[in-house]
Parts: structure tokens; sequence; C-alpha cells
């Protein structure tokens, strides 16, 4: 049975270094998949190291597997370039919210873990997840696959129903 983890807030800030594939650059965007649920930034214009600072928000459930992120040039007269792809693994900042409900962590600023760049993830450095004011957050730079080069700074935010909440929501 799949039980909902509460909202899921992605803010796409920023991409550095991204391909080009337009003649000398791109007009990149980027797509956002969480299960079944999709999400698009805006496109900016001639940019290779554009800003979006877009937040989008997913209702993920439970079991929680990967973000999945495509980067792509906007084209009028033809399909969308491929720039790049990249994920995230969900399970460690699961596993922190469920952490923070252990210690009851609701305040100030907690390191609840650390995830390092490895060969079946996309991180380019280590990435802290904390408990930031009860909510758990992760910011992480993920390296784009299949492209020459490319990273996409994101901020994830996953916000969970308190516990007794939840059991009395599941009741009724």
């Amino acid at each position: 049975m799949d039980e909902q983890l509460g909202l899921l807030k992605v803010t796409v800030v920023q991409g550095k270094r991204l391909v080009i594939r337009d003649f000398k650059s791109s007009d990149p965007y980027v797509g956002l998949k969480v299960g079944n649920q999709t999400a698009k930034t805006k496109v900016i214009n001639s940019c290779l190291n554009p800003v979006w600072n877009e937040e989008m928000n997913f209702t993920p459930t439970e079991p929680l597997v990967v973000l999945n992120l495509e980067v792509f040039d906007k084209d009028l007269l033809k399909a969308d370039d491929k720039m790049g792809n990249a994920f995230l693994n969900l399970q460690p900042l699961v596993s922190a919210a469920r952490l923070r409900d252990i210690l009851r962590v609701s305040s100030g600023e907690t390191t609840l873990r650390k995830v390092i760049p490895e060969s079946d993830n996309c991180l380019v450095r280590e990435s802290s997840i904390n408990c930031v004011n009860g909510e758990v957050v992760q910011n992480v730079w993920l390296r784009l696959r299949g492209v020459e080069s490319g990273e996409v700074e994101l901020i994830v935010k996953l916000i969970t129903l308190p516990q007794s909440s939840a059991q009395i929501a599941t009741r009724s």
C-alpha cells in the first residue's frame, strides 16, 4: 500500500557549464519527475550557466525511490535537444526525516546525515541532510550524465506530517 510521505519541495537553483546545443549557446530548462508526477522550469535563453530559482512541489508516496532530472535545450522548429540527465536517491532524505522524528529535533539546525559521491549516484560533492527548524533539507549538486559537462544545483525539502497527525489521518 502506498503511504503519503508529506510534501517534497524541490528548488532548481542553477546550472553550471551546460553543453552547447545550438550554434553558440543553448536555451535550457529542467524537467523533474517523482513517481508519476512531473514539473519543469522556465526556459532561460542563450545561457550555459542559468539561474532558475524555481520551486516545484510533489506529493510523494512510499516506497519512494528517486527524483529524476533532465535538462533540455528549447528549440522552436524541432524536438528539444537533450542536455543531460541525473537522479537523486530520495531514500536518505526519508531516513533522515524518520531520524528527526526519533530524536524529536524541531528547532535550530542539526545535521542528520551525510551522503557522499559514489559510482551509483550523480553527486558532484558530499551533501549534508539537515533539519532546519523542523524541515528536512538537502542541498545537492548533481553531475549530468550522457554529456560532456554540466551540473545542476537543487535544494530538496521533505515536509512530513507530525507522527501523531499522520497516524490519526490513516485511521480516519
